[in-house]
């Protein structure tokens, strides 16, 4: 398996940078988090969360394609595990629906990152002192980051995590991440 460093130099060489380096990075620690909290491999996990959009910046324009190309790049460097968690991330488009923990967790964790991140440049103080009630609140306002799916988002009680306890979960793990990133 690669190690988190060497999945960051393939995102860097996959043109992934910006804000879509934040998702990933974010999406990594909010899966390692996850692996913690449910004793699960947290490097795995983590490095399915950093690797979901490897594909993104030669796939944007083919949503289908989105997440296959990524899994078929990443054959031999992760296990199967990680590859069908990354096709189902986006199966409303593949047709790979997410059936394992894993699965879900890779969907509701991806997707929640964009909802906190847009929270935490609205707050004076960022991440600090957010709450999980302020973000269920930016749930309910369907103009606020319009895009996010919040389905996706609610799919954390598939994965055994009631809504509030993975919001507090993300907030944590997401301010870690700002505050210190994870570079191996």
């Amino acid at each position: 398996m690669m190690t988190y460093s060497d999945a960051l130099g393939l995102l860097a060489k996959n043109g992934v940078e910006g804000g879509l380096l934040q998702h990933s990075t974010a999406s990594a620690a909010v899966m390692a988090a996850l692996a913690r909290h449910f004793g699960e491999d947290e490097d795995l996990w983590a490095l399915t969360g950093l690797l979901h959009d490897a594909d993104y910046p030669a796939t944007m324009n083919e949503p289908a394609r989105h997440g296959l190309v990524a899994a078929e790049a990443l054959a031999g460097s992760l296990p199967e595990e990680a590859l069908t968690a990354i096709r189902a991330h986006n199966g409303e488009m593949t047709g790979i629906m997410p059936q394992s923990r894993l699965d879900y967790a890779l969907r509701c964790a991806e997707t929640v990152t964009g909802l906190v991140s847009a929270a935490a440049l609205m707050r004076p103080t960022g991440y600090e002192g957010m709450e999980s009630k302020s973000i269920r609140k930016k749930m309910k306002d369907k103009a606020f980051a319009a895009s996010v799916n919040r389905d996706n988002i609610r799919e954390c009680e598939k994965i055994g995590l009631e809504l509030d306890a993975f919001l507090t979960l993300v907030i944590a793990a997401m301010k870690a991440e700002h505050d210190a990133p994870r570079t191996a």
